[in-house]
């Protein structure tokens, strides 16, 4: 599977981003049946921002950004969006799109939010938000 992450900028704090990944490969319904963002701040460790099930039912979001942030999956399934409202400047960070399978039967759960349950990596894409 390959992710291509695009849609980061410079945008003012209370401003509006939308983040877009594309998914390809030859067996995406298993190969990114979980899809999810990561992010990675200046001096700090990779933490994670929201994840999304094969069949939109399932979503999580890391307590910084629920309300705020919006993950979504095109009917396709091929793309991933990351819509980001009410953005703060402590949003400033590399933005970076990851892919996983899910094991047959293995329920959704917290495990959604470790980056080491992903094996597949999308370049990043900067954002930074002036206060």
């Amino acid at each position: 599977v390959q992710l291509q992450a695009s849609g980061g900028g410079l945008e003012q704090a209370g401003g509006s981003l939308r983040l877009s990944c594309v998914a390809s490969g030859s067996n995406l319904i298993m190969d990114a049946a979980l899809m999810g963002w990561f992010r990675q701040a200046p001096g700090r460790e990779r933490e994670f921002v929201a994840a999304i099930g094969w069949f939109d039912v399932h979503t999580n979001y890391a307590n910084s950004v629920k309300g705020r942030y919006t993950i979504s999956r095109d009917s396709s399934k091929k793309e991933v969006y990351l819509q980001m409202n009410s953005l703060k400047p402590e949003d400033t960070a590399i933005y970076s799109c990851a892919a996983s399978p899910i094991a047959p039967g293995r329920p959704w759960g917290d495990y959604v939010k470790a980056d080491r349950e992903y094996r597949y990596w999308g370049q990043g894409t900067l954002v930074t938000v002036s206060s």
